[in-house]
């Protein structure tokens, strides 16, 4: 548990901004087509929920989500909303995957730090007590919360993506030291590393972290096949949902927003015109 808390640590390294270990480098990153992209875009809800499972079985180990509540996963446009259920505390669904997780309490008549099982109206909660113990588990490093992680780095979703399938052999002619891993994502310079044509340095840095995904690692509920890809995909999706919950409920008000005044416009030009038909200008 302790290599594994180790390894996903430097994930928040990676995601922090990372152990780039030179300035001015290139990245390889690979634009996706997101369901969520553009003003009419929308969730992908199946996609959202095996998100939800790539993150609470793998992510979740070390990273917190501290912004995200276990009812926001039933509310319009979450993982598990129900319409039956106009309050997402009430869904059972919801109920049942909060009931999974222990959360910590206070025993109102003694005082003493318990744990429950939680309940919609918690916070997912933090796998360490605090930043000292999660740096200590993690090499010296705390792991970044990921509520909004697709929103702080430059790239969003395509980065995010991008770094967790960007594990690659390291080419010949690169030199890696004793616990680096090469990710052509990761912004970096590695022509100090590289001992070939320096007119074809390779893209990308070096990570602490290994590759975290791997196939069948998360076995999907509706069948999906588990490839890297479809993990890191879905996990993205899900984080990015989780950075804005309210997107779609936005996209609807704008789009609902622009109709009104372009019908105001049209009655507005139309009256100008009656009004004024007789006025000599």
């Amino acid at each position: 548990m302790l290599r594994k808390g180790i390894a996903l640590a430097a994930l928040g390294l990676a995601l922090v901004g990372g152990p780039a270990l030179a300035a001015g480098g290139h990245q390889e990153i690979h634009p996706q087509s997101w369901s969520f992209d553009g003003p009419f875009g929308k969730f992908d809800t199946a996609q959202l929920q095996r998100g939800y499972k790539v993150y609470r079985e793998v992510c979740a180990a070390c990273h917190s989500m501290n912004l995200v509540y276990f009812r926001n996963l039933g509310q319009p446009g979450g993982p598990f909303y129900d319409p039956k259920y106009k309050n997402p505390n009430d869904n059972p669904y919801v109920k049942a995957l909060a009931a999974d997780i222990q959360v910590n309490d206070i025993d109102s008549e003694t005082g003493d730090v318990i744990q429950r099982p939680a309940i919609p109206a918690d916070k997912f909660p933090s796998p360490f007590p605090n930043d000292a113990a999660a740096a200590a588990s993690n090499g010296g490093a705390v792991p970044p919360d990921l509520s909004v992680i697709t929103k702080a780095r430059t790239g969003g979703p395509d980065y995010i993506y991008s770094l967790l399938v960007g594990y690659k052999t390291p080419p010949a002619g690169l030199k890696i030291g004793p616990g680096q891993n090469y990710n052509a994502a990761m912004p970096g310079d590695l022509s100090a590393f590289w001992s070939g044509d320096h007119k074809k340095v390779p893209p990308g840095g070096f990570l602490a972290m290994p590759p975290q995904l791997a196939p069948d690692k998360v076995t999907f509920d509706d069948g999906t096949k588990s490839t890297v890809e479809q993990q890191a995909k879905d996990v993205t999706a899900f984080l990015a949902w989780a950075a804005e919950p309210k997107q779609i409920e936005r996209k609807s008000f704008g789009f609902g927003a622009m109709i009104y005044l372009l019908i105001f416009t049209v009655l507005l030009y139309f009256s100008y015109r009656r009004v004024w038909r007789n006025v000599a200008h």
